[in-house]
């Protein structure tokens, strides 16, 4: 079995902001594979399985900061090592749109991968991250605000690109 952790904070509000890109790249998957949602209070978050490709998809509900807790726990369930998993996170140092992944590394300053870190106790674990630069509104409103906001126009635009692209890699992953 394969885990997918998407990052994301819970709650309507944060849809579509740049910290929820985890999420809605998961959410585009279940949508095109009809994968339904059931909330896992044991493990706060919830839970999509797709049967045919033996994988778990992750919402955690513990917003973003502290995502490490959720996954730490389906981990223990599922007996899954990190090595196992893949998490998909919002890199704002990244060209916005560009995907880049990696075998393990460092949290590059993101909570959630640093949350992950901490909990897992390596940072020995697959990652996909996916670029949501915008150095002019960054620069206006500072990092953990421009986290939050949502997508401009024409970044909105290019998001089912995207998006398609990481349904294609967990597809190949």
């Amino acid at each position: 079995m394969k885990i997918i952790v998407g990052f994301g904070n819970p709650g309507n509000q944060y849809n579509f902001t740049r910290h929820n890109l985890g999420f809605l790249a998961l959410d585009f998957y279940a949508k095109i594979h009809k994968l339904d949602w059931q909330k896992k209070p044991k493990f706060n978050a919830l839970v999509a399985k797709d049967d045919e490709n033996d994988i778990l998809f992750i919402k955690a509900q513990t917003y973003y900061n502290e995502v490490g807790q959720s996954v730490r726990a389906i981990l223990d369930f599922y007996k899954i090592k990190p090595q196992d998993i893949l998490v998909i996170c919002d890199d704002f140092n990244l060209e916005f749109g560009k995907i880049r992944f990696r075998e393990r590394g460092s949290a590059g300053g993101n909570n959630g991968l640093k949350s992950l870190i901490a909990h897992l106790g390596t940072d020995d674990f697959p990652r996909l991250r996916v670029g949501t630069a915008n150095d002019k509104l960054r620069s206006q409103i500072g990092d953990t605000d421009f986290v939050l906001t949502r997508f401009k126009d024409d970044e909105y635009e290019k998001l089912p690109k995207i998006l398609s692209e990481i349904e294609d890699f967990i597809v190949k992953y």
